[in-house]
């Protein structure tokens, strides 16, 4: 089963102790072949919206930036509370603040 696990941007500057912390944890997913991907995301994004025939495109950004997407991490595990065990390490990790974790439906 796959789940992209998100997070929006917290108050808090990461620190050496923060990245020495969550290459460790990054390290172990990946040999664990659980990590399929992880990255940051820009602030603002373009939003791409269509009705009937008409397509626009706005830049943005569009929410407050505390509401805002700033990280994923797309996992493959074998059951929701084991991703859901995985979103609990990192918050212990990164500290206060979100994530949210999703099932990825498909291929």
């Amino acid at each position: 089963m796959r789940y992209l696990m998100t997070t929006r941007p917290s108050d808090t500057a990461p620190d050496e102790k923060l990245y020495a912390e969550m290459g460790r944890f990054i390290e172990e997913l990946t040999a664990a072949g659980s990590l399929l991907a992880t990255g940051g995301l820009e602030p603002g994004g373009v939003l791409v919206r269509s009705a009937g025939e008409e397509i626009t495109v706005t830049d943005g950004p569009f929410a407050e930036a505390k509401e805002a997407v700033a990280g994923f991490a797309l996992i493959e595990v074998r059951s929701r509370e084991e991703a859901i065990e995985l979103a609990r390490r990192f918050r212990r990790i990164v500290g206060d603040g979100e994530s949210v974790v999703q099932q990825v439906y498909g291929p």
